[in-house]
């Protein structure tokens, strides 16, 4: 690890597969004023105003009418912002740099609201412009719109807010082309092709433990989203495998296991034990310790004998983390500090050449500009360090891999250190100054998980909580939560196994994942268990519930499917439809933040919307009946995407 001191059936997750420069500017929110002035107009074209101030319509012969089959799937926000810079052209055809600024409403003037208007107005002020003000502008940007049929009316409000109101015809269509063509037609388009995703890294001759949980869990997460937007994705395990701790482990092993080139992973028993055992020995034995230093000389200088132990110590650490990530169904490749060792000399010499590795104290150092202290690539005893270790890795990645975004997820204590890393590979011309450009390198920090005393989270007896004993845990109140339900006499046993792992694992996640990952969090089991509020559970079972009322309705989906029609003709049937259409800029906006918490607002927020829908519309024997199975089965689709996004199998009976 980088250190720098419902009765249920259910599915296994979809399978796992860089992001746009940085978004513009927060928004502002929706406004709406009573009694102003502003335009409430049905949409059908381009308004003009002519010489008299009425309103005309007139086609914009240069811009296509309607969106094509691609572009009317994904991302609302783009959709309309295609539509908006369109406007832009025509309204201030001299202020070519300008983006469309549009967010999502949260009043009741529109779901849609474009803000360039008062952004507008001090640019054009003064140069002969026929507007006088932000409103005018505004009103401009609206007639100024191409036709399309997503937008039913829009509005001016305050200083030249342009509201739209979404077509609930066109809503209802675009999630009929989600059901015939599959939730990959709402997956965001980003602008890069390959990252690198650097997460989990523990060390070698340690269990994992808590402390490692969210870099797993959030890593395995953001590596989902990106696979799900096309990107290809490394995904990389920097495990802690070479050292000086190995020349004690080493000799440890030596002496605890005589015949250690046969010994079975059971003869070293427990490697946590075994490595404090040997740590124990390090600090109190002079003559074992003066051993274990000259053990890493040897294992560093090839010796087979002692690189054949170091291959026998990783590989049993090895298995112990695999049979960690393959309960928590994370796929990761390692490329751990061994594999980069080779390569560091020629980094450092690269660096070297280009002037900016210098000697200071005995060291090798990199002089950073608005860092107090320098980045130290060689020790001043000449060995290497994690900032060679990372210099080196960043280079390759970006050399030998290709990677256009590299992310790495690690806590926050750690971000002054890459920092360091990344203000030293611009210095080197390796990453672009602006922040904004690829190849890009992100540090994703994450705060502490604690205790119910504010404290780490430890067990009773001072102990990190070893991640197998706290998945355990999560199993076994799970599996005792479906008995008390009385699922035991519904279910064979190994349906009830799967399914306390499917709640217990997700409910462990979820915990973590729906918080900002800055901040630190609580671990406590009641909550996350609980089958009320935000948590995995509420959310599994409400996915459940979904699954059920298609089933009650014995009807066969697919063909429900070919069809029915789907309409919103109800409130809450057009707030559930159009929240479900602002998927794919809410995986676009947590890929693009690399906040995972963005998705699991998102997917708490739709099945209140769905609770809310089905307690006012009547599904099953109503006139409405094929219509809202397709609904339903729409938000079981998206809701499933999401599970798979953040790594949680869903389940599909109560």
């Amino acid at each position: 690890m980088r250190s720098l001191g419902g009765a249920l059936t259910l599915i296994t997750p979809a399978a796992t597969s860089p992001p746009r420069p940085a978004p513009p500017p927060p928004l502002l929110s929706c406004l709406g004023r009573q009694g102003s002035s502003a335009a409430s107009l049905p949409f059908s074209g381009i308004w003009r105003l002519n010489s008299k101030g009425s309103i005309s319509i007139a086609r914009c012969k240069t811009i296509s009418a309607m969106a094509n089959t691609e572009d009317s799937l994904g991302s609302l926000k783009k959709q309309l912002a295609k539509l908006f810079e369109a406007s832009l052209r025509v309204t201030v055809p001299t202020e070519t740099d300008v983006e469309p600024l549009v967010a999502a409403c949260t009043g009741n003037f529109g779901d849609y609201q474009c803000n360039n208007a008062m952004s507008l107005w001090p640019r054009i002020k003064g140069k002969g412009t026929e507007f006088r003000g932000p409103p005018a502008v505004g009103q401009a940007l609206m007639k100024n719109i191409p036709s399309s049929e997503m937008i039913e009316s829009c509005s001016v409000a305050g200083p030249g807010f342009v509201n739209v109101k979404l077509s609930k015809s066109w809503i209802a269509k675009s999630i009929q082309k989600m059901l015939t063509y599959g939730i990959g037609e709402w997956a965001p388009k980003l602008s890069v092709e390959r990252a690198v995703v650097d997460f989990s890294s523990p060390n070698i001759a340690k269990e994992m433990h808590v402390g490692h949980l969210r870099s797993t869990i959030i890593g395995d997460s953001l590596a989902r989203m990106l696979e799900f937007s096309k990107v290809e994705v490394l995904r990389r395990n920097h495990v802690g495998d070479w050292g000086t701790q190995f020349g004690m482990l080493i000799e440890h092993l030596f002496e605890k296991v005589p015949n250690w080139e046969d010994a079975s992973e059971t003869a070293i028993g427990d490697l946590q034990a075994f490595y404090k055992e040997s740590k124990q020995r390090f600090d109190e034995d002079g003559v074992f310790k003066e051993r274990a230093q000259k053990a890493v000389v040897k294992l560093q200088g090839g010796d087979p004998k002692y690189r054949k132990a170091w291959t026998q110590i990783c590989d049993i650490s090895r298995r112990e983390f695999d049979r960690v990530y393959q309960r928590l169904g994370v796929t990761i490749e390692e490329k751990g500090e061994s594999f980069y060792n080779p390569f560091i000399p020629g980094v450092l010499e690269k660096l070297g050449n280009l002037g900016l590795v210098e000697e200071s104290q005995g060291a090798r150092v990199i002089f950073l500009e608005g860092v107090n202290i320098p980045l130290i690539v060689v020790k001043s005893d000449g060995g290497y360090n994690y900032a060679s270790t990372d210099m080196t890795a960043l280079w390759y990645r970006l050399n030998e891999e290709k990677a256009e975004w590299i992310i790495y997820v690690t806590d926050v204590g750690q971000s002054q250190h890459f920092e360091m890393v990344f203000k030293a590979a611009k210095r080197a011309g390796w990453l672009p100054a602006d922040n904004n450009s690829y190849p890009r390198a992100n540090h994703v920090g994450f705060g502490l998980v604690l205790g119910e005393d504010g404290k780490r989270f430890r067990t009773r007896s001072t102990e990190v909580v070893r991640l197998a004993d706290l998945l355990d845990e999560a199993k076994t109140r799970s599996k005792a939560a479906l008995i008390e339900r009385g699922k035991d006499k519904e279910f064979t046993e190994d349906e009830i196994e799967k399914t306390a792992e499917a709640i217990g694992y997700g409910a462990v996640k979820y915990a973590d994942l729906k918080n900002n990952r800055l901040t630190n969090y609580t671990f406590n089991f009641d909550q996350m268990l609980s089958d009320k509020g935000n948590t995995a559970v509420y959310l599994l079972y409400a996915h459940a519930r979904i699954c059920s009322i298609i089933r009650k309705s014995g009807k066969d989906i697919e063909e429900v499917k070919k069809t029915a029609e789907l309409s919103l003709d109800h409130p809450d049937e057009r707030v559930l439809g159009l929240h479900l259409l602002q998927f794919a800029e809410n995986v676009e906006e947590a890929c693009t933040n690399l906040l995972p918490n963005v998705l699991c607002e998102y997917l708490y927020n739709l099945s209140e919307n769905f609770t809310k829908f089905y307690s006012n519309c009547p599904v099953i024997g109503k006139p409405e009946e094929a219509s809202r199975l397709l609904l339903c089965e729409a938000t079981a689709v998206v809701m499933r995407q999401c599970f798979s996004l953040l790594g949680i199998v869903p389940i599909y009976k109560i």
